[in-house]
């Protein structure tokens, strides 16, 4: 009897082990099949997630390339909407220009003479036929009110003076910047040293936008013939002395290179650019003795020898000033818009100027209308000027100056 208790136990026992196993089997084998699939969608998440990360950066970075890519086309194209929109001034442009990305400048050939040793300098000068003698304003008149403030570069011009100004007759005094503590002064050094010059070449760098540019292609007979003079401000000389060579002469002239530094004093306006476009319009003030001049921007570099210049720009075709055409715009209207969009200045101040321009009758140019005509001018270039004495020419240049003023 107690063989076959026994035997029922263990065989009880059995029974419950191998009901047991399956069971425990079947628990392992859904466990593990949680863990590989929750392991699966970690690695798909991760995976998806890592994806993403590389799309977006892939999406960004050709983003950023085109921006990069259409801010190069836009400073290259002729159009004038998206030539506006460029700024090569600024700090993205110089660093792909670094890099070689930037197409370098397209120079146009000039249908120059090929020796400037046979060139043949006129005699004789253009006769003064519309403005016979010309002087400038250097004080005003202008009642005060009892202030005491400084006298201003371009002085207290009226509104009956500004007009007088625009009427050509073969006496003239108008305003022409450089009223008496106005400033703008140069050293008295300087002063003797440009008496001399008859044939200039100018160009000037103000708060220390760049360094000077050495001219290339330039004659001996040039080099005797013209003063390369280099107009800068305090700030400008102070930039070229840490970062170029300055020497100095026996009479206390600085030099770079072949360009004599002439350092102009006493700014009169708050901005460099428009302290900048005194000299360059106003060449005739600074060094009175020339005969010919030639301004080019201080950014430009002169390749090509003053003597040919001035025979294909003036003396070929009896001219006595020339000046380039503005390279996209035709109209003072286009300008103000491009300078708007580049805010470059206070758009009120703009918008205001350009309602002055259309209340005294200037009008759109058109392809249909002449570049000089009347009240309609076509919108110039003055990154390079050539200009004879004359005063005529001088009466213009005076005008333009208070014109900005």
């Amino acid at each position: 009897m107690e063989n076959d208790f026994h035997r029922s136990v263990s065989s009880r026992a059995a029974r419950r082990n191998q009901q047991q196993q399956p069971k425990d089997a079947e628990g392992g084998l859904l466990y593990s099949g949680k863990l590989s699939q929750e392991y699966t969608m970690r690695i798909l998440w991760k995976r998806g997630f890592v994806r993403l990360i590389l799309t977006g950066g892939v999406i960004w970075m050709l983003l950023i390339l085109t921006v990069l890519l259409f801010h190069i086309w836009s400073c290259q194209s002729s159009v004038a909407f998206f030539s506006a929109l460029c700024n090569k001034d600024s700090k993205v442009y110089g660093m792909l220009d670094t890099m070689g990305l930037v197409t370098p400048p397209h120079r146009c050939p000039i249908p120059v003479a090929d020796d400037p040793n046979k060139i043949v300098i006129p005699e004789k000068r253009t006769p003064e036929k519309l403005v016979q003698r010309l002087s400038y304003i250097m004080e005003d008149n202008t009642p005060t009110n009892g202030s005491q403030s400084s006298p201003l570069f371009g002085g207290q011009q009226t509104w009956q003076q500004r007009k007088e100004s625009f009427k050509i007759k073969p006496t003239m005094k108008v305003h022409c910047g450089f009223m008496r503590g106005g400033g703008e002064e140069m050293s008295p050094k300087d002063i003797e040293y440009v008496k001399k010059c008859k044939f200039v070449v100018a160009t000037g760098i103000f708060d220390a936008y760049d360094t000077p540019h050495q001219p290339s292609n330039v004659s001996k007979r040039s080099k005797s013939l013209f003063c390369f003079l280099m107009v800068v401000d305090e700030v400008s000389l102070k930039f070229i002395r840490k970062n170029v060579t300055v020497r100095e002469d026996t009479d206390g002239g600085q030099w770079v290179g072949i360009w004599r530094l002439i350092l102009l004093k006493n700014q009169p306006y708050d901005e460099p650019r428009r302290n900048g476009k005194v000299p360059k319009i106003l060449t005739h003030r600074l060094f009175p003795q020339a005969q010919y001049s030639i301004w080019i921007d201080g950014k430009m570099e002169l390749i090509v020898d003053p003597l040919l210049l001035l025979e294909r720009y003036l003396w070929r075709g009896k001219h006595t000033f020339a000046i380039a055409q503005h390279k996209h715009h035709r109209s003072i209207y286009e300008e103000a818009d491009s300078n708007k969009r580049r805010k470059r200045y206070a758009r009120p101040l703009i918008d205001l100027h350009m309602k002055i321009y259309r209340y005294e009758g200037m009008e759109p140019w058109g392809p249909h209308k002449s570049t000089l005509s009347g009240k309609l001018i076509a919108l110039c270039d003055i990154r390079c000027i050539y200009a004879s004495a004359l005063t005529v020419t001088f009466t213009i240049l005076s005008s333009f100056q208070n014109w900005l003023t």
